[in-house]
């Protein structure tokens, strides 16, 4: 039966972090006993990983094409992993599938968290062999420090809530249809065999049901995604955009969207895409490209609701929620980051995340390129703002961690009338005359003013702290040949004068 997965993808590292991910050119059962052990374990809830035999590993890399294995070698691997597996205390088996990739057979076990860990397995396969735990740190199996181990064996029964049994909905509360438009969406061969599979092949091969066959139950993260009314499960599980007409928050529009998270998440994108981001052009009358800025860049927009998503609490009863104001725009999701992330490291831009809240929701946002891979969804947020020339967004939680909040705030070019607000006469005087390059003496001579550091801080500074008037030479503030030019910035706020 065909993996829920796009396995070209997979092989690539477009979906899976690498991390995820062990390459094997053949079989070695003692070494791949025990990192199928540590996929088990699971310990920073990053949904388990992959081994991939028949393909070599270069630099952490697969080297293709792939060498492959003989189809009677691959008989025999899954004959011998059978057994394998049961040395694994508790028992955990893998789920196993031979792949034809690039013209060669390779096999592929997808090791998913599992739910009864922490898991043991012997050091080696010879006579009397000591047990041990192992775990995944960074792309390598290990056995866990006497302080990992004593937090995995803390970890006994505590199963992220998205991979949990749900015990009051049935398998039939599951829509076939949606789950088939997924799989095609990720281009899973598994849509082709829909057709010959009942729904309990089905909910198994993707993991999102669980038990046993006169009992199998779906899993929170199957309801979420492609339960037939996802919101009579989770009443919560909704996105909100709020829109302010002031800050005061009186008069406001809102827009809720419902439905499986991946749908839900794609119909709340479009709409600030659609209703929310704008454009502006700047044009130059000596340059015949123009430059373009947006109020919100919407990849930052959009990698900052998928983290929502993702690491939200989904047995929590508060909905996510879009604020958008006249001068702000703000994304709250609850609870609050896990630990170590706390109030002041958010506050100094350090996030060093190395647990997750869910680990099955991240895995299936990720097969729809919806979000990055981990760690990197705040550095492309900020990435994408320092592109766009836009001001720094700001994380905040509180003591509790109760909440996640992400703050954006307009390019400066949106903002003209605060910027006009604060500019005295001089400030614009100083402005319509750095059209072109112009001296400190040069400036206050113009001004009728002496050329004192009182007036240069003044009337001078304000502007260049706004980036309305820049520095020809910004790392020598004092340099003898230093002089002062408009901005784009500065010329925008003298248009919106002057309208």
């Amino acid at each position: 039966m065909a993996l829920p997965i796009n396995i070209n993808e997979l092989i690539n590292g477009k979906t899976v972090e690498w991390e995820r991910i062990e390459f094997r050119k053949g079989w070695n059962p003692e070494r791949t006993l025990k990192t199928i052990c540590a996929f088990a374990n699971d310990f920073n809830n990053w949904s388990g990983g992959y081994v991939i035999l028949g393909v070599e590993e270069k630099n952490g890399q697969p080297a293709l094409p792939p060498k492959g294995l003989e189809l009677n070698q691959i008989d025999a691997i899954q004959n011998e992993l059978n057994q394998l597996c049961r040395k694994i205390i508790p028992n955990y088996f893998p789920i196993v599938e031979p792949i034809n990739f690039e013209g060669k057979k390779i096999l592929v076990l997808w090791c998913p968290g599992g739910s009864t860990r922490p898991y043991k397995c012997p050091e080696s396969l010879g006579e009397k062999p000591r047990y041990f735990y192992f775990i995944r740190k960074f792309s390598s199996t290990v056995k866990p420090t006497a302080e990992e181990e004593h937090e995995l064996i803390s970890m006994a029964n505590q199963i992220p809530f998205d991979d949990q049994v749900n015990h009051s909905f049935q398998l039939s509360d599951l829509d076939l249809s949606t789950i088939k438009t997924f799989l095609n969406e990720v281009n899973s061969e598994l849509e082709s065999e829909i057709p010959n599979l009942s729904i309990n092949e089905i909910a198994r091969s993707m993991n999102i049901a669980e038990g046993p066959d006169e009992f199998l139950l779906p899993k929170n993260v199957g309801l979420l995604f492609f339960g037939k009314q996802p919101q009579s499960v989770f009443p919560s599980a909704k996105i909100e955009i709020i829109t302010f007409s002031d800050e005061a928050g009186s008069n406001y529009t809102e827009k809720i969207f419902t439905g499986g998270l991946h749908r839900q998440l794609n119909s709340a994108l479009e709409y600030l895409k659609d209703m929310v981001v704008k454009e502006k052009i700047v044009k130059y009358e000596q340059r015949a490209e123009a430059d373009r800025f947006f109020n919100y860049p919407y990849d930052a927009l959009e990698e900052a609701l998928c983290n929502a998503v993702y690491h939200r609490g989904y047995d929590n009863d508060s909905t996510i929620e879009v604020r958008v104001y006249p001068t702000h725009l703000d994304i709250i999701s609850f609870p609050g980051p896990l630990p170590p992330l706390d109030k002041e490291k958010l506050k100094n831009n350090k996030f060093d995340v190395r647990k997750y809240r869910n680990r099955r929701i991240g895995e299936l946002l990720k097969e729809l390129h919806l979000t990055e891979g981990r760690a990197t969804g705040i550095p492309t947020i900020i990435k994408a703002l320092k592109d766009n020339g836009s001001p720094a967004p700001v994380f905040e939680t509180d003591d509790e961690r109760s909440y996640f909040k992400t703050s954006f705030f307009p390019h400066p070019l949106f903002n003209l009338a605060l910027y006009a607000e604060n500019l005295a006469p001089k400030h614009i005087s100083v402005l319509k005359y750095c059209v072109l390059q112009r001296s400190r003496e040069e400036i206050f001579k113009n001004l009728k003013m002496s050329n004192h550091f009182k007036n240069y801080n003044k009337y001078l500074v304000p502007l260049i702290e706004e980036k309305l008037v820049n520095r020809t030479v910004p790392h020598v503030p004092k340099a003898p040949n230093q002089k002062y030019l408009i901005t784009i910035l500065g010329k925008e706020v003298l248009k919106y004068l002057k309208k």
